[in-house]
């Protein structure tokens, strides 16, 4: 297992993820947009969030790809299938925990379901598994992940 392939395959992951998840918003199957999300917790201004978003996801996604290479390591073993089974475990933290408890509380600019009628908030809060974005979004942000697992693992394994 190579650390470094690890982190160049969360590189090339998260922007496969992106690539996947940007597509499906094109195609209206989604209305999620992980960049903008992160973008907005720094700025209000749309145009500079997504810009600053993307940076956020990317070092996100080599944050990650790091915590792969310690599953990885603490397994004694690395690869494509055992990358696909941290990514589904890492979409379904993603999608119940991280994005819909833990992002709304600390995002400034989005709305909860305590929110007041009297506030306005700049996003709506996403909800569990991200349903408010479209009932396909699961499904998708879940695939993306596995993807997004399979390639850093593929990567962890090849790289040498």
């Amino acid at each position: 297992m190579s650390v470094w392939g690890t982190v160049v395959g969360g590189l090339v992951g998260t922007f496969v993820l992106t690539t996947i998840l940007r597509t499906a918003s094109e195609l209206r199957l989604t209305r999620m947009d992980l960049p903008f999300l992160l973008g907005t917790a720094v700025t209000s201004d749309r145009g500079q969030a997504k810009a600053i978003g993307y940076v956020l996801h990317f070092v996100a996604g080599v944050l990650f790809s790091l915590a792969y290479a310690i599953g990885f390591a603490a397994l004694d073993r690395s690869g494509w299938l055992l990358g696909a089974a941290f990514g589904l475990i890492h979409g379904l933290f993603a999608g119940s925990a991280l994005v819909n408890i833990l992002l709304p509380i600390v995002h400034p600019r989005m709305g909860t379901p305590m929110s007041s009628i009297a506030s306005t908030a700049l996003l709506e809060p996403p909800g569990f598994m991200m349903l408010n974005y479209g009932r396909s979004t699961p499904v998708l942000s879940l695939a993306s992940h596995i993807v997004y697992g399979a390639i850093v693992g593929w990567f962890a394994s090849a790289v040498r």
